[in-house]
């Protein structure tokens, strides 16, 4: 991902055709190492492609991951523990609502009367 990061910084500050010792210059300024065979597998993928028209086919690609809603399915898979804690939120949110219940009634009277 640094290497990626490395090339896109490359390119926003106007150079259009990196190369791997830009590369390289860019990812030792800020102290990270750099992998020959990851910045060559990285120019090789790239040579020739507008950057524009790569950042929107991944785009569609990732618009198809399906992401969210099984987080408490994976974690009662994985032992068990998400149960319990998602029926203790639950019953606590129920114990609010009947707080917000309470509250209502008194809301008519004044302090005065």
């Amino acid at each position: 991902m640094k290497v990626v990061a490395a090339y896109l910084l490359a390119l926003l500050g106007g150079n259009t055709s990196p190369t791997a010792e830009d590369l390289k210059k860019i990812l030792g300024s800020v102290g990270a190492d750099a992998e020959d065979d990851k910045i060559e597998l990285l120019l090789s993928e790239v040579k020739g492609k507008v950057i524009t028209e790569l950042i929107a086919s991944g785009r569609e690609k990732l618009a198809s991951v399906p992401s969210g809603g099984g987080g408490v399915a994976v974690a009662a898979a994985a032992g068990g523990a998400a149960a319990p804690a998602a029926a203790a939120a639950e019953s606590k949110k129920e114990e609010k609502v009947e707080e917000k219940e309470e509250s209502d009634d008194d809301m008519g009277f004044s302090l005065f009367d």
